[in-house]
């Protein structure tokens, strides 16, 4: 057990008899947070000197200290409707088109038909059931008794409806809308809002558990991808504000709004409005996604070609105005980029930008890329020119990547080896850091990690190193706070305490076999992430010494 001395009003916390990941001292084993910053770090039979002068002493008993983890992408009040929602994914047990239907029904019994309120599901994927197909509007209806419902693909990009959400919101008379109860774009984008309709009291409780949950999870700041599908202006304005002090018991929120700006005017419009906004991009988007077949191709769906290629939602023309915009108003911008004529539009403007108004509309502020899954030589050669950052995410590839996964499937085996370059992002020295886009895939920084070292194409993995340090100093980097996100004497304690399979109690954690190797080179050290083994817990999560989660007493 981990042995902890706790005073009220904490201002000052030593840890010691653990294993601290930090570059600064690779053999550390005792670290202080005092006022919110580390002010000691070092071997532990030093460390009873500051026992005296600390608030708390915590006896780790092994555990390993780490920098906290950044997720660069993340939808807020998306996840929280997940979580609230009929969660129709395989890890929820749902399997097929038959079991999905099924759980459906009985929530559907559950609703109160009185209310109207619409009843929302999340997380299937027909490249997963047995079927290999969607269900249908009147095979929805049939299972939910004409219920409202709007029914969510995995991506989030499309959904299934059934008729009497359609004829409540008018969903056939606008673009997207297929008989069948499949709707994209428009009529995706009012099908989804029909869902999302709670008080502002309602929305702030679904803000706060989200936050929780990710603090839980050792996150102690997130990127939020917001834009007028997926929330409101002023629910970022109020995420950003209520995080903005750590003594919010929160992680940072980071907003990003997507919406596209025209001129200056626009930016600085929007700047007024939702104040302390890092960017005015992120969930802009070029194209749609994979699952959905709306992300932009140069070739035909290789399992569907009579879909085409996909959709191209902004020209090169309104991207050149957009950077330029933003720019002019002191912020960066970006875009959410999946398939590669998305990625060569958004090049194109880029060149147009650098051509007509010159390179420092580009390189002068922090531009950055949402995805990015197709980066050829080419892309990669102007992305590095250009100075354009990259939120990507691994658990992409980990879910559905490979020979015989849904990206194979829709663009061929051949074009899918070729999906999200980790190790050649990373040797490039390409800006990255990692993030999950949850709901899409969970919140989830071990996985990440782990999804990253185990990329289906061997020649693109990444090291566990390279990759933590990307989901944690990256995510800084992106949005602007460089040199935070490692633990060194001066920096911001932003960190995690974690109970992992490796650090099993011994005499002294230093003399874990396991481990010397890596110790004498100097390596700060990592949990291992094998799939046999039980993943990393975290214990205690801290924003700038100020503890958000604690399981240490």
């Amino acid at each position: 057990m981990v042995a902890v001395a706790y005073c009220p009003g904490v201002t000052s916390i030593l840890y010691r008899g653990g294993v601290v990941h930090s570059p600064a001292d690779p053999f550390a084993e005792a670290l202080l947070v005092d006022d919110g910053v580390v002010a000691w770090l070092g071997a532990d039979d030093t460390a009873a000197g500051f026992a005296s002068r600390a608030d708390r002493v915590v006896d780790l008993d092994g555990a390993l200290v780490t920098p906290a983890f950044v997720d660069s992408h993340v939808h807020v009040l998306e996840t929280a409707f997940a979580g609230t929602g009929v969660d129709l994914s395989p890890t929820a047990g749902v399997r097929s088109l038959t079991e999905a239907l099924d759980r459906l029904a009985g929530a559907a019994k559950r609703l109160d038909a009185a209310s109207g309120e619409v009843l929302s599901a999340h997380g299937w994927d027909e490249t997963r059931w047995p079927e290999g197909r969607r269900f249908t509007r009147d095979e929805l209806d049939a299972a939910c008794d004409g219920a409202p419902v709007y029914a969510a693909r995995a991506d989030v990009h499309s959904a299934v409806v059934t008729t009497t959400l359609a004829e409540r919101f008018g969903l056939r008379s606008l673009d997207g809308w297929s008989e069948d109860g499949h709707v994209l774009r428009d009529a995706h984008h009012r099908a989804r809002d029909a869902a999302r309709e709670v008080s502002p009291a309602r929305r702030t409780a679904l803000y706060r558990a989200v936050l929780e949950e990710a603090a839980r999870r050792g996150v102690v700041a997130v990127h939020e991808m917001s834009a007028p599908s997926l929330d409101t202006r002023e629910g970022l304005a109020e995420l950003v504000a209520s995080t903005a002090r750590a003594d919010s018991g929160l992680p940072l929120v980071v907003g990003y709004r997507g919406e596209l700006c025209a001129d200056a005017d626009d930016a600085r419009h929007l700047l007024a409005t939702v104040p302390g906004l890092a960017g005015i991009g992120g969930d802009l988007n070029v194209d749609g996604s994979f699952g959905s077949r709306t992300a932009a191709l140069r070739s035909p769906y290789a399992d569907d070609p009579a879909r085409g290629t996909g959709s191209l939602y902004l020209t090169a023309e309104q991207i050149c105005a957009h950077l330029v915009a933003v720019a002019a108003a002191g912020v960066g911008g970006g875009f959410h980029v999946i398939g590669d004529r998305a990625m060569d539009e958004f090049l194109l403007g880029l060149e147009i930008v650098a051509e007509v108004h010159g390179a420092a509309a580009v390189t002068g502020v922090r531009h950055r890329l949402e995805h990015a899954l197709f980066v050829d030589a080419r892309a990669l050669a102007e992305l590095l020119v250009f100075g354009i950052s990259l939120s990507v995410q691994p658990a992409f590839v980990g879910a559905w990547g490979g020979d015989a996964g849904m990206y194979a499937e829709r663009v061929g085996p051949l074009r899918a080896a070729a999906l999200s370059p980790l190790a050649d992002l990373v040797s490039a020295g390409v800006p990255v850091a990692l993030g999950s886009d949850s709901p899409v895939t969970p919140l989830d920084p071990w996985g990440a990690v782990r999804a990253a070292t185990n990329h289906p194409q061997v020649e693109q993995r990444v090291s566990a190193r390279a990759a933590f340090n990307a989901h944690t100093r990256g995510g800084w980097r992106l949005s602007g706070h460089d040199g935070v996100g490692q633990l060194r004497v001066g920096a911001p304690a932003h960190l995690a305490v974690w109970r992992a399979e490796h650090l099993t109690v011994q005499a002294a954690p230093r003399g874990l076999s396991s481990w010397s190797a890596e110790a004498r080179a100097g390596t700060p050290l990592l949990p291992d992430l094998s799939p046999d083994l039980e993943p990393p817990h975290c214990l205690q999560t801290v924003r700038d010494g100020v503890v958000l989660h604690d399981e240490l007493g």
